[in-house]
């Protein structure tokens, strides 16, 4: 038996992380004599998420770290094989497994590349065993990395080419992991950080964040007000943005008016910038406009909650005073990307697949 602990994926557990049917379609194929059969695979989308003209493609780089580590440890093999699944496999199955390395060849677009439907983003040609066994983990990970690359791709777009796009999508991620891809495919996309620290650092960029509610409510309920909070807050980050709508956006907004006045030179970034404020709720357009004309001059206003390119693109057109958006929910999920993954050639020969509504 594994070991039960499903906080980490390591590279000795790819292996496993895969559907049972592509197991069993190896067993077979080796059964039967074809597994050495030279195959093909195209991995493309069927059609485009509703209202999309493009994807941009990502997730080649873990596909690739993938397929070069692609192994089963002797107790993967053996937890396999307790299931009782594969018990009428042939024995040279399970040699096949043990002494696994992929064997084979990758043909990719370059991670950023816009695609359309029916392209291929990836082909794999391998020995037909093994190009049949890696597909879910490159469906996985071209599928939602492609997807959040698209996606920010969009928002840029629709924010412009000044805006400042800030990633914060990780607790709405579908998973940790999943937060790491989503905050890579975002940065390659247009985005200027992301929030995730694990992510930026990998990256060699700088994590970019301000405070949440919570800070606000709790030092205000321990020590007094929001100016409090504020003041603590900045004591510490005097360049950080400040949340300024847990209670009443406009009185935040006098209340860092206030601040940034007071501010001493340490108090500014290395350009002389006030840290500036978030809005996160409400009438965001309204709301920043009324709130830049409190503000001193040069501080900045960011918004966020639940922003997607469209809302973007709404409050971009209408020419509000924001200089930043963080997005998270609205591009870490969504309509996702039906990437599938192909058979088209066996042993020289063009196959296709002649399903209803699915014909390749």
């Amino acid at each position: 038996m594994l070991s039960p602990d499903f906080s980490s994926l390591r590279p000795q557990d790819y292996g496993l992380l895969t559907d049972l049917y592509q197991f069993t379609m190896a067993a077979c194929y080796v059964g039967e004599g074809l597994e050495a059969q030279p195959a093909a695979f195209e991995l493309f989308v069927r059609r485009l998420p509703t209202d999309y003209g493009y994807l941009i493609a990502m997730g080649l780089t873990q596909a690739v770290e993938y397929l070069q580590q692609l192994s089963f440890a002797p107790e993967a093999l053996r937890a396999l094989r307790e299931t009782g699944i594969f018990a009428d496999a042939p024995e040279r199955f399970w040699e096949l497994l043990a002494r696994c390395r992929f064997e084979g060849d990758v043909w990719a677009v370059p991670e950023g590349t816009a695609i359309f439907a029916n392209q291929p983003l990836l082909r794999v040609e391998a020995p037909l065993w093994q190009a049949q066994l890696v597909e879910t983990y490159l469906l996985s990970t071209f599928n939602y990395q492609t997807l959040i690359a698209t996606k920010a791709a969009r928002m840029r777009d629709a924010a412009g080419d000044e805006a400042i796009l800030l990633e914060f999508g990780t607790r709405r991620a579908f998973g940790p992991q999943a937060g790491l891809w989503a905050a890579r495919a975002a940065l390659a996309a247009g985005f200027n950080a992301t929030s995730n620290v694990l992510a930026a650092l990998k990256l060699g960029r700088k994590p970019a964040g301000t405070m949440a509610h919570s800070l606000v409510m709790a030092i205000a309920a321990l020590s007094g007000d929001e100016t409090r909070a504020f003041q603590s807050f900045r004591r510490y980050f005097p360049q950080a943005a400040l949340l300024i709508d847990t209670y009443d956006p406009i009185q935040g907004a006098r209340t860092a008016a206030q601040l940034f006045a007071a501010r001493s030179p340490d108090q500014l970034g290395s350009q002389g910038e006030i840290g500036g404020v978030r809005i996160d709720s409400g009438d965001l357009e309204d709301l920043s406009r009324r709130v830049k004309q409190i503000l001193p001059q040069g501080a900045p206003v960011f918004v966020s909650g639940d922003l997607d390119e469209y809302e973007i693109e709404r409050l971009h057109r209408s020419q509000a005073p924001i200089s930043g958006y963080g997005v998270g929910t609205r591009l870490v999920t969504g309509e996702g990307v039906n990437g599938v993954y192909k058979l088209v050639e066996v042993n020289g020969i063009p196959v296709a697949k002649a399903s209803f509504a699915k014909a390749t």
